[in-house]
């Protein structure tokens, strides 16, 4: 299995604080797979995207994203890669409607690929049929509660045609039945895009469930890596 993503031992801080973050991390992503990040708070889960990312410089080690390096100038590099931080929610005065929202993943593609704006928009309407949201795409996103919000969110994943995801805590605050709804809508963009995808989660769950392999964290380190989730008593 080809690899996605290839870290070897980051060492990475955010700056001012004098600890670092992470400590050495090697990890792997391989194709169309989907891996669960799992640790405490503070363990460096969400550090791990946004190295993956570009969006935090590392001190040390190597950080390769389909076969290039990642570093702050990785623009190009970055538009196949869909980044949903686990604290991107839109609050009730927020006048963007759905399909504006789902419509900004096509600016960076169209940069690159120069598709003429009725793709786009053919694009757009395809993501939020496939999300089950293209009803809503003339409300205020603002308007929309917290699982139909996650909802748009991934139709924008969709719309991007990224070929890795990253997903930071995409149930948080959700309830029961919304965690179900996500955890389908994830397993439908993987499947339309064949995308791999890495995401972080410290709650079990479907997503977790669904993981091809689980990498848990602890201190900056991954202290242990499985394939599938193992049935265990009192795991979080």
């Amino acid at each position: 299995m080809d690899d996605v993503a290839t870290l070897v031992d980051v060492c990475a801080a955010y700056e001012g604080e004098r600890d670092a973050t992470l400590r050495g991390v090697s990890l792997t992503v391989g194709a169309r797979e989907q891996l669960a990040i799992t640790g405490p708070n503070g363990a460096g889960k969400t550090t791990i995207l946004e190295v993956m990312n570009g969006l935090l410089p590392f001190q040390s080690g190597t950080v390769r994203v389909f076969g290039e390096s990642v570093g702050p100038s990785s623009h190009r590099l970055r538009a196949e890669i869909a980044y949903l931080p686990q604290n991107l929610f839109f609050s009730a005065d927020t006048p963007f409607l759905v399909r504006d929202v789902v419509l900004t993943a096509r600016f960076a593609k169209s940069r690159v690929r120069r598709l003429a704006p009725t793709e786009d928009r053919r694009i757009v309407d395809h993501a939020l049929m496939a999300v089950g949201i293209a009803e809503l795409q003339r409300r205020p996103v603002g308007r929309l509660s917290g699982g139909q919000q996650r909802k748009v969110l991934l139709a924008r994943v969709l719309a991007q045609a990224a070929r890795l995801i990253l997903l930071d805590e995409p149930t948080a605050n959700l309830d029961v039945q919304a965690k179900e709804e996500i955890a389908a809508l994830v397993a439908v963009v993987r499947r339309e895009l064949g995308a791999a995808a890495v995401i972080v989660s410290h709650e079990a769950g479907p997503l977790r469930n669904a993981a091809d392999r689980t990498a848990r964290v602890e201190s900056g380190r991954i202290v242990e890596t499985y394939d599938r989730m193992p049935i265990r008593s009192g795991l979080s």
